[in-house]
């Protein structure tokens, strides 16, 4: 028995994701925003997800 012809557009190779694991424990990441940072939810802290830099300005109007 043949094996019946792919639906058009249906036939493109599955793309594959790169292995990307957390940077402190080195288990692998699946969540889109673990992946960027490279940090999971478990092994990063609240204070890692926003960084804020505190700059001293002069007031804009006086």
């Amino acid at each position: 028995m043949t094996t019946p012809d792919p639906l058009p557009g249906t036939d493109t190779p599955e793309v594959l994701r790169p292995h990307v694991t957390c940077r402190r424990c080195h288990r692998p990441l699946h969540d889109p925003e673990s992946r960027m940072l490279r940090l999971g939810p478990e092994c990063r802290d609240p204070s890692d997800r926003t960084p804020r830099y505190d700059v001293a300005q002069d007031p804009l109007f006086p």
